[in-house]
């Protein structure tokens, strides 16, 4: 198994813990509201939200994909990060073994922030992972945040 890596950082206006709870804690419905045609909705399968939590991503018509099922890795409220990795789905391409997703908002002195996002792409084997793949994806996550960013800023 290989593993690859990619970092993106997205600076944002929005107050950090703003920020972190729309994108983190009400994602959930937060995304598919704004979002439909990227995200229809999400079923909790097991946990409260917490650790351990396991979701099944339903993809609105937009997507190319159907569904993802989820798992919370990793949640920390007072230093705003959270871990999750995509473990099963057709988002997974059938050569990646699971997608793991490390996502850090940081404030900035003016009040805003920068959201930093680690994706490890675990694959099966020595499969080789497309590179246009990987790039539409971290369009999409930008193409998410922003819409994030644009609904708190017309609902402040």
């Amino acid at each position: 198994m290989v593993a690859i890596t990619y970092d993106i950082e997205i600076p944002s206006s929005i107050p950090a813990a703003k920020m972190f709870k729309a994108v983190v804690l009400d994602a959930d419905t937060l995304i598919p509201k704004i979002m439909p045609q990227a995200i229809k909705n999400v079923e909790i399968l097991e946990g409260d939200g917490g650790v351990g939590t396991v979701k099944i991503i339903h993809f609105g018509e937009g997507s190319q994909y159907k569904s993802a099922k989820h798992r919370v890795d990793a949640i920390d409220t007072e230093n705003l990060t959270h871990s999750y990795s995509i473990v099963e789905g057709d988002a997974l391409m059938g050569g990646l073994e699971s997608i793991t997703y490390h996502v850090k908002i940081v404030p900035t002195e003016d009040g805003g922030c920068i959201c930093k996002n680690r994706s490890i792409y675990h694959t099966k084997g020595d499969v080789e992972i497309n590179e246009e793949k990987i790039k539409e994806g971290k369009e999409k996550a930008l193409a998410m945040f922003k819409a994030i960013e644009a609904y708190l800023q017309a609902n402040a």
